[in-house]
């Protein structure tokens, strides 16, 4: 039953995989993955700025507690 199992789930994956590859193709025929890059990027670039002036914010606050 484990190998029958494992068996059911390995070519699980490798059909999902075999899915993915074909969005990706169809979406780089179409152009639309470039709009996908992009939208990941803003985002990423978004979360950076926003732990870099979460940094900042939370180093004046130390030295001014090390001031008190």
């Amino acid at each position: 039953m484990k190998y029958l199992t494992a068996l059911f789930l390995a070519f699980l994956s490798f059909s999902a995989f075999s899915q993915e590859i074909a969005m990706a193709d169809e979406m780089r025929a179409s152009g639309k993955i470039y709009v996908v890059v992009g939208v990941l990027l803003i985002i990423l670039l978004g979360l950076l700025l926003y732990l870099v002036s979460l940094d900042r914010k939370i180093k004046r606050l130390e030295e001014k507690i090390e001031k008190d």
